[in-house]
């Protein structure tokens, strides 16, 4: 008599899985596609070999062109994956160990790329300044991408997983984004109130110094506060923000001392240049999106109207399903390999990775974006996160001319979330 084991494999063998009691006859089409994760630290790897085998050193600069223009190209060519999980498989895949491994796996890699960069930044000979400075924003894309593994491991409940977040962001200096996220961001989403919520009308640029800075602030005050109920000293090891950039502190040191000062300069150039990537993420994710205000002066709860998804596969693979930005808010403990696509949820035209090209440019964001928000909230914008500063003009070129009785600078003052 066959055993269970032998039944699902003879049965994956036929393309048709058997169910057990432990795995539903359903088969994960992705499984091994969400190895691709892994490639990103692999970049620099392949514009250095690049070089050495054209004698140009444009492939240095091999980050941006593959996250610029690769892969949005990538995603309009094999298009969008809609699809669910039923919901008979989503605890048998919760369970499957396989998938928290493949980000456990971008750790080593990202830290062996973190080291090659350094290197040739600091000791390899015949590099020109603008070779250097090519290889630091190639290093800047791969800490971005690797905040957002950071952000799918710092959601998890186990404290092996939530260190290895610490560990992800030490590179990029970054280190608040793990409490601001889980505890702030999650909590004031789509109002007012998150500086990572981007509002109609409000361009990346005006978007970045005031989140980078309402991040910073955030993370601090909610570590203040958390320690202080706690009975416990500020200015302590208890200190998840400290912790978390002494990490940096102790990182950039040892690779200063390994491959000289010089190397300090470019260092804080992949950093910058990695939170920036996040933020312009942050940017397109709640784009104007807003909680209605219910009667008792609280938001309403999260729903998969705000936030701006998107299916499209490529970017999905790369960043772990994080373009289920919806289901994420509902659910934030919910591994990748699970979210669900909502229909309810607004769609971005693109891929994140076109969208961030996009945003660089606002007036092409603007004519792209503005309608969707407008159209999504049925043709009354006063319903939207509207820019402070930028509502008369908002108002005024999307054909509204009165103001809102929901006032976004009322509401900036500090209405309670339900």
């Amino acid at each position: 008599m066959s055993t269970e084991e032998d039944l699902v494999r003879e049965g994956s063998l036929s393309g048709q899985p058997v169910a057990t009691a432990d795995r539903p006859a359903w088969r994960d089409g992705k499984r091994y596609l969400w190895l691709l994760g892994a490639v990103v630290p692999l970049f620099l790897f392949a514009g250095w070999g690049l070089v050495a085998a054209t004698g140009l050193g444009l492939f240095w600069w091999i980050g941006p062109m593959i996250v610029y223009v690769v892969i949005p190209l990538l995603d309009l060519a094999i298009g969008a994956d809609p699809t669910n999980p039923p919901e008979d498989a989503v605890a048998w895949l919760e369970r499957d160990r396989y998938y928290r491994w493949i980000t456990y796996l971008f750790l080593p890699l990202q830290f062996g790329t973190l080291l090659a960069g350094c290197w040739l930044i600091g000791r390899h000979g015949g590099l020109s300044v603008v070779d250097r400075i090519g290889i630091a924003t190639t290093l800047g894309m791969l800490n971005g991408i690797a905040i957002n593994t950071a952000h799918e491991l710092g959601h998890k409940k186990e404290h092996l997983e939530r260190w290895f977040a610490r560990i992800a962001l030490a590179p990029s200096g970054y280190g608040h984004f793990f409490i601001e996220h889980n505890r702030g961001h999650h909590v004031r989403v789509a109002t007012p109130e998150d500086p990572a919520s981007s509002r109609l009308g409000e361009s990346f640029w005006r978007f970045w110094p005031r989140t980078v800075s309402g991040s910073l602030r955030n993370g601090w005050r909610l570590e203040q506060s958390r320690l202080r109920r706690m009975g416990k000293p500020v200015w302590s090891l208890r200190n998840d923000a400290l912790t978390a950039w002494a990490m940096t502190v102790v990182l950039w040191a040892a690779l200063v001392a390994a491959f000289g000062v010089g190397l300090l300069p470019y260092l804080a150039l992949q950093a910058v240049l990695a939170f920036s990537l996040l933020e312009a993420v942050n940017y397109l994710e709640h784009y104007g999106l807003l909680r209605e205000t219910l009667p008792n002066g609280r938001f309403e709860r999260v729903t998969p109207r705000h936030s701006w998804n998107s299916n499209h596969l490529t970017t999905n693979l790369l960043l772990y399903h994080l373009q289920r930005h919806s289901d994420h808010h509902a659910n934030p403990t919910r591994r990748y390999q699970a979210l669900r696509h909502f229909d309810e949820s607004p769609q971005l035209p693109a891929g994140y990775a076109a969208m961030i090209v996009l945003a660089y440019f606002p007036p092409l964001w603007r004519h792209v974006m503005d309608r969707r928000v407008l159209a999504h909230y049925g043709g009354d914008v006063t319903r939207a996160n509207i820019a402070p500063n930028r509502r008369a003009a908002v108002l005024a070129r999307l054909g509204e001319t009165t103001a809102p009785r929901h006032d976004t600078d009322a509401q900036a003052t500090g209405v309670p979330v339900a």
